[in-house]
């Protein structure tokens, strides 16, 4: 004969198996890729997250953040590890993984990294090779080519930041540089995302 506390927690209901529907993996674990993590949680995106990065210590613990957050983000199902696995049946895989030294170019950022992309976009391929694949990395325009091509897959599945950032920054500046709101500028930058954009942008402020 059941207990009286066994009878106030057995279950109601039988519980539904889950199936993640949109699963989202974030490769770097850096500070663009938490972003990206803080902001597909705050906005629900997904209903499960993903974390890759070479770094067990510091997956670890930015992991624990996330979960320590779940009662204000929602938190989906999440996980974290340096082996690509945890990526399987992924929708979208965001890449943020990058290595820059202190002052140096976007330019000079491009053999290194195309070598750590030539390790990461075969390991996305095996787990997910249907899955959309999101290039932040810089130097964003060639990574992104390189990804494409590393991946041997159709070329439409895979997508840049691209100028996005610069997009934004602009808007805000000349709406600084006019006293108006940045809503009311409309404004796009187009082009290489890198130094010379960056450049040109500066140009076309002071000559307002």
């Amino acid at each position: 004969m059941a207990t009286l506390k066994e009878k106030l927690t057995a279950p109601v209901a039988e519980e539904e198996a889950v199936v993640t529907n949109n699963k989202i993996t974030i490769v770097g674990a850096g500070q663009v890729g938490m972003a990206c993590a803080i902001s597909i949680l705050a906005k629900s995106l997904a209903d499960e997250l993903a974390l890759v990065d070479a770094l067990e210590d510091k997956l670890k613990g930015e992991m624990m953040d996330l979960q320590h957050e779940s009662l204000f983000l929602q938190t989906p199902k999440t996980g974290a590890h340096k082996d690509y696995s945890v990526a399987t049946n992924s929708k979208t895989v965001v890449v943020t993984a990058v290595h820059q030294q202190e002052g140096e170019s976007h330019l000079n950022l491009v053999q290194r990294n195309v070598n750590v992309f030539k390790f990461i976009i075969p390991q996305i391929t095996e787990y997910c090779s249907d899955c959309i694949k999101i290039v932040v990395s810089n130097l964003v325009d060639i990574l992104t080519y390189v990804t494409w091509k590393l991946s041997g897959l159709p070329k439409h599945p895979v997508i840049e930041s691209g100028c996005n950032l610069d997009s934004a920054r602009f808007p805000y500046l000349v709406a600084e540089k006019l006293g108006i709101l940045p809503s009311s500028c409309h404004v796009w930058i187009l082009g290489e995302h890198g130094n010379s954009s960056d450049k040109n942008n500066k140009n076309k402020i002071k000559n307002r």
